[in-house]
């Protein structure tokens, strides 16, 4: 019994030694893994930033086209309703004149 108690402590020292070193590796192989994902982010927003001009250029296109459209549907609605409502006023106006001829 007394030299399982002096064995017990030394094999608790070897797997805690293991155990340390086993965890030392793993936060090198973490800390390696993180700066290529460092290296992988920052050419990920070199790129993205070389392509805000692109992106400013296609937004003030489509802003462009938006307002042109709105403007051309603005002004065929505009004729549309001025051509029924002269239609409108030629009714009420006949309606008036038949009104005065009863």
């Amino acid at each position: 019994m007394d030299g399982l108690l002096a064995f017990l402590p030394v094999v608790l020292y070897i797997v805690a030694i293991t155990l340390l070193v086993v965890l030392i590796i793993l936060a090198v192989k973490l800390i390696d893994t993180i700066e290529l994902a460092n290296k992988v982010l920052s050419d990920i927003e070199k790129k993205s930033n070389s392509l805000n001009g692109f992106f400013g250029v296609i937004d003030m296109l489509t802003d462009t086209l938006s307002f042109v459209s709105d403007n051309v549907v603005t002004g065929i609605v505009s004729g549309i309703s001025k051509i029924f409502s002269g239609k409108n006023k030629y009714r009420k106006g006949r309606k008036k004149e038949e009104d005065y001829d009863e």
